[in-house]
This record gives structure tokens, sequence and C-alpha cells, in this order.
């Protein structure tokens, strides 16, 4: 264990000094590269701003105005019958926009209801087995520049499907 340990409070450091290593045993400027890749770094952070700015108010939005738990209450008879609780509704949508937003959403569910709850049990594997799709897709095909996503959506929907179900049943085991 003592191994494992050390292990993770050495590895950043040592893929550091591996990559100077390296840099230096080819003759390279790695200080020049370096400040290349953080100007392009920056640059890509400038081009994706407005769109993260644009899904964290459009989360702020949906949840200050308490459209999550209407939409909850609505569809909370037919998720009943799908043995799915209407109380992670809204972590679901929120999850596909915003991992952040989701975790205070998480939060607010294990303050009612326990982590060790059924309920907190599929939220949190849940949260594990789901992608922010909807950020992801925005900010890297936007710094990638791609225009055609072809089936990236449909099969990113089906996983999330696919990982909201298996939360539901692993908690249901345990």
């Amino acid at each position: 264990m003592s191994f494992l340990i050390f292990l993770s409070n050495a590895i950043i450091p040592l893929l550091i000094f591996y990559i100077v290593a390296l840099g230096l045993s080819r003759r390279q400027n790695i200080y020049e590269d370096f400040i290349k890749g953080a100007a392009e770094g920056f640059k890509t952070v400038l081009g994706i701003m407005p769109t993260l700015i644009g899904l964290m108010v459009a989360v702020g939005v949906l949840r200050a105005s308490g459209f999550l738990d209407f939409l909850s209450g609505l569809l909370g008879g037919f998720m009943s019958f799908l043995h799915f609780p209407s109380e992670l509704v809204p972590v679901t949508i929120v999850k596909m926009f915003s991992s952040s937003a989701a975790t205070g959403l998480l939060i607010d569910i294990f303050k009612e209801f326990g982590p060790d709850s059924t309920l907190g049990m599929m939220a949190s594997i849940m949260m594990s087995c789901t992608e922010t799709i909807f950020y992801t897709m925005s900010v890297y095909f936007m710094a990638a520049h791609v225009h055609k996503s072809r089936y990236t959506l449909a099969g990113a929907l089906f996983t999330t499907l696919v990982g909201t179900m298996a939360s539901v049943i692993l908690a249901g085991l345990m």
C-alpha cells in the first residue's frame, strides 16, 4: 500500500521530469515549446469561453427557475412506472449539460436522503456512469472545428440511458 501512495505522489513530478529529459535529449528548446503550447491553449480557452458561459447560464436559469422541479413532477408518474425515482430526473437532465451543477443536485440528494440511501447510491453511480454530453460536444467539437457530428449525439444519449439504467439496477442490488 505504501508503494501506491508513493507512486500517486510521485507520478506527476516523474512525468514532468521525463518530458523535460526527453526534450533535452532531442536537443529541443523546451522553454519555447512550452510557451507556444501555453499560447495555443490560451487561444483555445478564449475560443470556447462563450460556449462555457452560455452553458453555465442556461443550467443556472433552469435550476433557479424551478423548471427542473416542475419537470420531475411532470415525469414522476411515468418514471415511477419504470421504477426510476423522480428525484433523480433533475440530476439526470443537468448531468448532460454540467457536471458541477449535477454535483450540486447530488449534494442536495445526500442532504435530504443520505449518501448511503438507495437514492444516494443511485445518484452516485449515475454520476460516474454518465457524461456531460452537450458540454463535451460543444466544447471539444468547437475546439477541433468539427461541423458534422454524425451519430455522436445519438450514441451519447444511448450510453447515458444505459448508464442511468445501470445505476438504478446496481444500486437496487446493494
